[in-house]
């Protein structure tokens, strides 16, 4: 479940619906570290949505793919650009809850 910009290459950006739900509990350390790595991943990956989309030229179209179609729309690059900021903040912030819990876990 991943939706697309395209321009002259293709980017993939993760949709809100495939990122993990923000109350969704670790229940053990070993849950943690796939999580932790599937987390770091899509933040890998969503960095270099938001440098594509930075370095486009004003006039460059950017499209939108349909989840679960190959179906494409025109979309705002600006719309765009701020949206995937506002998934890579909180894919990070995620990951520092994730890593702020395994202290206290270290701690105890």
């Amino acid at each position: 479940m991943r939706s697309r910009y395209r321009s002259s290459r293709s980017v993939e950006m993760p949709s809100r619906g495939s990122q993990p739900e923000e109350g969704a509990a670790l229940s053990s350390a070993d849950n943690s570290t796939p999580h932790k790595e599937d987390l770091s991943s899509k933040i890998k990956e969503q960095k270099i949505v938001v440098d594509e989309l930075s370095n486009l030229k004003k006039n460059r179209k950017v499209y939108r793919q349909q989840q679960n179609s190959n179906i494409f729309f025109l979309a705002d690059r600006t719309e765009m650009l701020s949206e995937s900021k506002n998934i890579l903040d909180e894919l990070k912030k995620e990951y520092q809850e994730i890593e702020n819990s395994e202290k206290t876990k270290i701690k105890k």
